[in-house]
């Protein structure tokens, strides 16, 4: 009876491994979508991997390794987003391979990529994973451990939350064009 916990075991990590392997890439957009930075995500990623790996042998229902993968990895997106950060500006700009001192304009959807940070976590991960990673409701469901119409109505009230974020901040930018007012942006 041993050696059948022992082959569980080692079929589980080998099936974390494997989807690890394939949807890695998804693991660092969805890590990279709440740190905004490209070493902090391969972080988050390379730890969520580690506690799939680690964890394994807890998995009890194998056709349902993917979504427990992208729970560790949302857990780990949520955990490291509360740690406190203490970074100065110049080290800031070091970690992102900007010289101190330098500054450069880029637009990435600003507005969009602020307003989804403004979301509650759960919520967030919702929207990222509906319209970024292209989840299903289900899916989604069984990522969050969540019933389908929580996260379908939490869906709809994050999109109207966005909406009248974006629409606010639009109609400021707006009204600043207009009356030539640019001394009130915040940059």
């Amino acid at each position: 009876m041993h050696f059948f916990f022992a082959k569980k075991e080692e079929n589980n990590q080998d099936l974390i491994e494997r989807i690890i392997l394939e949807k890695y890439n998804q693991y660092y957009r969805l890590a990279y979508g709440y740190v905004h930075n490209e070493a902090d995500a391969c972080d988050i990623v390379q730890n969520g991997a580690y506690k799939a790996l680690k964890g394994s042998h807890t998995l009890k229902q194998p056709e349902y390794a993917e979504s427990w993968v992208y729970r560790i990895m949302l857990n780990e997106c949520f955990r490291y987003v509360k740690q406190p950060r203490f970074l100065s500006y110049e080290a800031m700009q070091e970690e992102n391979g900007i010289d101190p001192g330098y500054t450069e304009d880029r637009y990435e959807n600003v507005d969009l990529q602020k307003a989804i940070d403004a979301l509650p976590a759960q919520d967030k991960a919702i929207v990222i994973l509906k319209f970024f990673e292209d989840k299903k409701l289900e899916e989604i469901a069984d990522i969050l451990e969540e019933n389908v119409n929580t996260v379908t109505s939490r869906l709809y009230r994050s999109m109207k939350k966005l909406r009248n974020i974006l629409t606010v901040e639009s109609e400021e930018n707006v009204y600043h064009f207009h009356t030539g007012r640019e001394e009130q942006y915040d940059l």
